[in-house]
């Protein structure tokens, strides 16, 4: 008997990788009939200074981060609906990535499968994301599927 999951949760960056993964968990979620939740998480270590780990004081540079991700959410969820399915939802956290997409945010939204990509957008992003993936798939309670 064939898996029927119910939540899917879609970690997405920015990468074209991150993207395909978002094109099969929309595939997977009409075939289920399931909820899409699509993630981005801004790494708070980001935006630490080089002189002292000093996080922007005035938060305009967060700001301006969570801004440019909730637009790129929704030019995703847009995405969504133009396939014509209208169960998703799209969500932007700071903290941990790995954190976040292998534990938190799945417990929390009780995601059932997690669709991710195996890459970043440039080398050192595939080199985090590629760490992402892999602690994402040891540390999960659920289901992971790993784009390529």
């Amino acid at each position: 008997m064939a898996q029927k999951y119910q939540k899917i949760l879609v970690p997405v960056d920015g990468s074209d990788s991150a993207e395909r993964a978002l094109e099969r968990a929309i595939a997977i979620a009409k075939r289920n009939a399931a909820h899409l939740d699509i993630l981005n998480v801004i790494d708070v270590k980001h935006f630490a200074s080089n002189v002292g780990g000093v996080i922007d004081p005035t938060g305009d540079i967060i700001y301006s981060t969570f801004e440019n991700v909730q637009s790129y959410l929704k030019e995703l969820e847009e995405k969504v609906l133009k396939t014509g399915y209208k169960d998703v939802s799209i969500h932007a956290r700071f903290g941990s990535p790995r954190t976040i997409i292998s534990k938190e945010f799945p417990d929390e939204y009780n995601s059932d499968l997690i669709v991710i990509s195996k890459t970043g957008l440039n080398p050192v992003e595939r080199i985090l994301m590629g760490a992402i993936t892999d602690y994402v798939i040891r540390m999960a309670r659920c289901d992971v599927m790993v784009v390529r």
